[in-house]
């Protein structure tokens, strides 16, 4: 675990931003953490519908979206 102060990740937000895959960083500010960015642990995307089953190369997005 990295633990960081606000100020630092202000200035370097995308070198935390890219947590690896075992790591977390927890920011503290005034010696109180604030947040911690950690890796997901699962895909968090669940299919809904592959629209690629339904027609050979997809559906095509204006005509979904004026089904709608």
């Amino acid at each position: 675990m990295t633990r960081i102060g606000l100020k630092e990740f202000r200035q370097d937000v995308e070198k935390y931003a890219k947590v690896a895959k075992s790591d977390e960083v927890v920011v503290f500010k005034h010696s109180k953490p604030l947040f911690r960015i950690a890796p997901l642990t699962e895909d968090p995307w669940e299919e809904v519908i592959d629209f690629t089953k339904i027609k050979k190369g997809g559906v095509d997005i204006d005509d979904l979206l004026a089904r709608l």
